[in-house]
């Protein structure tokens, strides 16, 4: 099996790029969570684009063209040390296409984001790449945790994380070790049958999703099940889910692990052995506890659940 590679960890006044891959940002927004970068004693250095706005049928941080460019000049500038994603929301595909790696490769950094931005974390494990899964800058001017982003510091000066956790009613228990791969639930099923499609042979795999109909949510783990997928897996992580259904008839749509979208995914695996972890922290949450896509997790899941980097 290929070596992952990790980044090298960053040291004080190594600068970290914030991009805007995806969605569009206000300035307000992200002021918090670039205050937060300053303050652990790294620069951060904004994207040329990073506050365009262009709607063609969704609000893009930029066209195409310009969010290509951006992201292209965060992964190959020999003076970025960390690329740190604004916020995801759609838009993600259409750079995966168009990435350049000469500069990445010679100079490995670490990508940091969720959500829409699983596509690029895909493409960087398919290359050999481990990125961090958690909480893109936006999301610090929304009630975020702090411990959410203190665990990624963590992370970026080489510290790699360690989870114990209260065990969930729907969790499968068992041990085992492998890679981890995954994100987002809706971006994992945009993918499949594409070539930027995570690997899934003999890998744990994590997912989490917002917003979503129950019927979506069973649709998309549905085509993972024809997919083969669960049938290659060796052990499964369910993270968030939350604002699923209808929200007047959802008492839990608010709720960071919604109890029924967990009967619904456990239905759908109940014929599968693999070990599963219900309830993780990570995801559209307040809580959110950086993942590393592309590394090692030794996962026990008992009476306890524990997870190690």
């Amino acid at each position: 099996m290929k070596k992952m590679i990790f980044p090298k960890s960053l040291k004080k006044g190594d600068k970290i790029a914030v991009i805007s891959p995806a969605g569009a940002v206000d300035a307000t927004q992200l002021e918090k969570g670039i205050e937060m970068i300053k303050s652990r004693g790294f620069e951060p250095v904004l994207g040329e684009h990073l506050f365009t706005k262009f709607s063609n049928g969704y609000n893009y941080a930029g066209t195409e063209q310009e969010r290509i460019k951006d992201i292209n000049w965060a992964l190959n500038d020999t003076e970025i040390r960390a690329v740190w994603a604004s916020r995801g929301g759609y838009g993600c595909q259409h750079l995966v296409q168009h990435l350049k790696m000469k500069g990445f490769t010679e100079n490995p950094k670490w990508y940091i984001g969720y959500s829409d931005n699983t596509v690029i974390q895909s493409y960087l494990l398919k290359k050999g790449f481990v990125s961090i899964h958690g909480q893109t800058i936006k999301t610090s001017s929304f009630g975020v945790t702090d411990g959410s982003y203190d665990l990624i510091f963590d992370i970026l000066k080489g510290k790699m994380p360690k989870y114990n956790l209260e065990s969930n009613q729907f969790n499968k228990e068992g041990n085992i070790e492998g890679e981890l791969v995954g994100g987002n639930l809706a971006l994992i099923y945009a993918l499949l049958g594409t070539k930027y499609s995570f690997y899934f042979k003999d890998k744990i795999l994590f997912i989490e999703d917002i917003g979503e109909n129950f019927y979506a949510l069973d649709r998309m783990i549905m085509s993972l099940e024809l997919a083969g997928v669960f049938s290659k897996i060796k052990g499964l992580i369910v993270g968030g889910m939350t604002n699923m259904g209808d929200e007047k008839e959802n008492k839990s749509y608010e709720e960071s692990f919604d109890e029924f979208a967990y009967k619904l995914i456990s239905d759908r695996i109940s014929k599968y052995k693999f070990p599963v972890v219900f309830a993780f922290p990570n995801g559209h949450i307040k809580d959110n506890r950086p993942l590393l896509i592309g590394g090692n997790v030794k996962m026990k899941v008992g009476t306890k659940v524990k997870l190690e980097f």
